[in-house]
């Protein structure tokens, strides 16, 4: 039997895990990269991998792509940081490139907050549903199976008790309802709920899109309650699922999206949309960051927004998308594909353990994950060739094979 990678794999036996200087909340890491280009990654010993996960849908450009290597290196000869008192002209520029974008999405003019993840997008709608709603009804609703992020609040916000539980007591006002099922949201719509938080696809829950009609009938429900709607478009953002946003596909127009990862291709950053007449509800002191809208970061953003247009990027997933979908319905052992674009989670065979699958691939040179016990998450580059999408496909299949036969522990 095949054994599934190690440290010691990539790290070597002498050293192990025991040199490991990382807190232990990744686990023992199997692969150490040193290089990439494109789809396409290096290990320390110059193994090559296809990158089919992106660091969960971040660098959806490609790794070293030159409009943010170009970027980061101009930025960084000129201006890296001012504190929030004053502007820079990066930051500016961004936020105006953003704006245009939503605006183009939702027909609504806004404004936009940068901060440095999705986690930090999410801590800033839970301030702005709070203040909005205001003492006494400051209650957010969002959906079991939904990730939020990893902070106090964002982990409040997110539906998966087990994270909850070993740092219970969570923070108070939040409640969590079955995703897709629109009754269930009404009956906790009182007067206490100040927003409703979704995400159009449950990436950490397992690539779960929201049912046809789920989102419409969520957006009058709000609209009828007087709350607040906010789309988590973390992983489904920019033109990830063949439209800038995913709430594009259910036609509908929130109140405030969040957005990360592939914002910045690599670079830390993260942001809040909301309509004008929604952030007025805060005020200077309300909420603010360090690191907010920094010149080299607000630098890539644009290159990064940019790049997407002249490559018209959500086009580009909707295409390549379709492809891979169609392609992994193929292989035997695959019971279904489901997601949209680029953001596809293939549902295994029964009895067949994703896990071992994860580990068949790296193995093999493809990164993937196992984003439950059944489910494998692709993600590749928005601009992933077919060529590679193919050469992915086959290396799958042969994993997959091997671990269907018994080949792999």
């Amino acid at each position: 039997m095949e054994q599934g990678p190690t440290a010691k794999h990539a790290f070597g036996e002498a050293e192990g895990f025991d040199a490991c200087p990382f807190l232990p909340v990744f686990g023992p890491p199997a692969v150490m990269f040193a290089r990439g280009a494109g789809t396409e990654l290096w290990d320390t010993s110059g193994k090559r991998y296809l990158d089919f996960l992106c660091g969960l849908a971040v660098t959806s450009l490609g790794h070293a792509h030159p409009a943010v290597r170009d970027a980061l290196s101009r930025q960084s000869q000129t201006l890296l940081h001012v504190s929030n008192f004053f502007a820079n002209d990066q930051a500016w520029n961004a936020a105006v490139e953003l704006n245009a974008l939503l605006e183009e999405a939702t027909g609504s003019k806004g404004q936009v907050f940068f901060c440095n993840s999705g986690a930090e997008a999410n801590e800033a709608a839970i301030k702005l549903a709070r203040k909005f709603g205001g003492r006494g009804r400051h209650v957010m609703v969002s959906a079991l199976g939904s990730f939020h992020g990893r902070t106090l609040g964002a982990l409040a916000a997110t539906g998966q008790p087990a994270k909850h539980e070993p740092f219970q007591p969570m923070p108070e006002g939040f409640r969590h309802v079955t995703f897709g099922d629109i009754e269930a949201l009404s009956a906790t719509l009182d007067s206490s709920v100040a927003a409703v938080l979704l995400e159009p696809i449950q990436g950490e829950g397992g690539v779960i899109p929201a049912p046809d009609g789920y989102l419409a009938a969520v957006e009058r429900l709000c609209r009828e309650r007087g709350v607040l709607l906010i789309l988590d478009e973390v992983q489904t953002g920019m033109a990830r699922t063949g439209e800038w946003f995913g709430f594009q596909h259910h036609g509908i127009v929130p109140d405030a999206v969040l957005m990360a990862k592939a914002l910045g291709n690599g670079v830390p950053v993260g942001a809040i949309w909301t309509k004008r007449e929604v952030g007025a509800v805060f005020s200077p002191g309300d909420h603010g960051s360090t690191y907010s809208g920094t010149a080299l970061v607000a630098s890539v953003v644009r290159a990064v927004i940019a790049e997407m247009r002249k490559l018209d990027a959500p086009k580009l997933a909707a295409e390549t998308g379709a492809h891979l979908r169609s392609s992994l319905l193929s292989v035997p052992g695959v019971a279904s594909v489901r997601g949209a674009g680029l953001l596809l989670g293939v549902e295994l065979a029964a009895g067949v353990d994703s896990g071992s699958v994860y580990g068949a691939c790296l193995a093999d040179g493809l990164v993937v994950n196992a984003v439950n016990a059944s489910t494998i998450r692709m993600a590749p580059p928005l601009n992933v060739t077919r060529s590679h999408v193919d050469e992915a496909v086959s290396i799958f299949t042969g994993a997959l094979a091997r671990v269907r036969r018994g080949a792999w522990q």
